[in-house]
């Protein structure tokens, strides 16, 4: 038998994971025809069948199912090995794997990454963008170190460290910024606009206005809050924006802004890691570069506002 390298077992991790082979060597940053060679490798090394293909998908063994758990852990330990060693020399140096939700990646992001680049110039950032419940389980299986979320993410054995806390702001066709702003019982009845299901910040909202989206509302959805926008802006519908997202996506829409009466929505956004991750002690100074992006000095109930017309204005 031949040796079995760790590369061969990434991709097979990788490959287990997407069961493609096209997104598996996306994964791993790979060509498909160079990850394919090494997969066929590992089966030769092993003297057995790992994936049986198919025209259009693929699919594992009975043995490639169990080298594919083992082969998982064998590999979260490898990385641990790595991560205790920075530990010991200089933890925020070399590559951070960091997940961020799309809700807050163009907004609070490139800002972010500034403030490593200037106090961390050794880090190599890694960022991944997706939903929340993709990032959390990517940290669980040690495919991400840390991510950027809204808080809190219920999970015991992951470290919340919040960022701030900023408003939902009401976006109204322009044409309506001169009417009252309405209520929650007003909203309900609305033509509503939303991100599509996975995003937290759907969900959000729905609790917020307390709406059943498959009940009788009018529920439009998108994929981006970019889309929503432009939709508020050819007049089919009102959405909720997080207020750091104000800025971008509002400068060329034909839209007004308004805060909506008290109290007033909001969402905290900070960091989550694993708690027994090697470089726990070390992310917290993550934490204060991530707060001078956020605006300044963090205060735990507010955000930098954008222009914003208040509502108590709007209602005179």
């Amino acid at each position: 038998m031949n040796d079995i390298s760790l590369r061969q077992l990434r991709y097979f991790d990788a490959l287990a994971r997407h069961r493609h082979f096209g997104k598996a060597a996306r994964d791993c940053s790979v060509s498909q025809p160079a990850l394919s060679v090494q997969i066929r490798e590992l089966e030769t090394s092993l003297g057995a069948t790992l994936v049986e293909r198919g025209a259009r998908q693929i699919t594992l063994s009975s043995l490639g199912e169990a080298l594919a758990e083992r082969a998982h852990r064998i590999l979260q330990e490898v990385d641990e090995l790595t991560d205790l060693a920075r530990a010991s020399g200089n933890p925020l140096a070399g590559p951070l794997r960091f997940g961020v939700i799309p809700t807050i990646a163009p907004y609070l992001l490139p800002a972010f990454i500034q403030q490593l680049k200037q106090h961390y110039p050794a880090l190599q950032l890694q960022p991944r963008e997706s939903i929340t419940e993709t990032l959390l389980r990517d940290i669980a299986e040690n495919r991400l170190d840390v991510a950027m979320v809204a808080l809190p993410v219920a999970d015991s054995s992951l470290h919340e460290a919040p960022l701030l806390t900023e408003r939902f702001v009401l976006v109204r066709p322009a044409a309506d910024a001169d009417q009252p702003v309405p209520d929650l019982n007003t909203l309900r009845t609305m033509r509503l606009l939303l991100l599509e299901e996975g995003h937290c910040f759907r969900e959000q909202t729905i609790s917020y206005c307390n709406l059943r989206p498959r009940g009788g509302q009018t529920i439009m959805e998108a994929s981006t809050l970019s889309t929503l926008v432009q939709l508020v802006g050819s007049g089919i519908g009102i959405t909720l924006l997080p207020e750091m997202a104000i800025p971008i996506e509002t400068a060329a829409a034909s839209v007004s802004v308004t805060t909506l009466p008290d109290p007033q929505p909001t969402r905290r956004v900070g960091l989550v890691w694993r708690k027994n991750h090697p470089l726990s002690d070390s992310f917290t100074a993550l934490v204060h570069l991530g707060r001078i992006a956020a605006g300044g000095e963090f205060h735990p109930d507010t955000h930098q506002p954008a222009q914003i017309q208040d509502c108590a204005h709007v209602d005179a």
